[in-house]
């Protein structure tokens, strides 16, 4: 049987997000690497994050917070503004010390030099 995805594709781990994490290949696109990144925060990989996060706006470090169980990714549109540049509409969901949480974000991503990476969101 094979690893389920995290981000919900139907495809397993290992043919889904995990082809981009850590593996120096691009994301087809600004929803597969969304996809990336919330697989990457589920497998507690803030280097994935940081890899992936546009240095205009990347933060020196990040901490992802302990205890967190994610439960679920919905993206709700991914919208290509030109070749460039697109936006990911997403909803999130997490459970921490018992209580459910929902994160709605519209981000957004940039490509250079062939990769995709998240800039910032706005939420929702």
């Amino acid at each position: 049987m094979r690893d389920p995805c995290p981000c919900g594709r139907s495809a397993g781990f290992q043919t889904c997000c995990a082809r981009y994490i850590g593996t120096g290949v691009a994301a087809p696109d600004a929803g597969s690497l969304m996809r990336s990144r919330y697989t990457a925060f589920v497998r507690g990989d803030a280097a994935h994050l940081l890899a992936t996060w546009h240095v205009s706006t990347r933060p020196a470090s990040i901490e992802l917070e302990v205890g967190v169980k994610w439960l679920g990714l919905a993206v709700k549109r991914h919208t290509p503004i030109d070749d460039s540049h697109a936006e990911v509409e997403f909803v999130a969901r997490s459970r921490l010390q018992g209580r459910g949480q929902r994160l709605h974000e519209r981000s957004r991503f940039v490509r250079e030099g062939g990769h995709w990476f998240y800039v910032d969101g706005d939420l929702l």
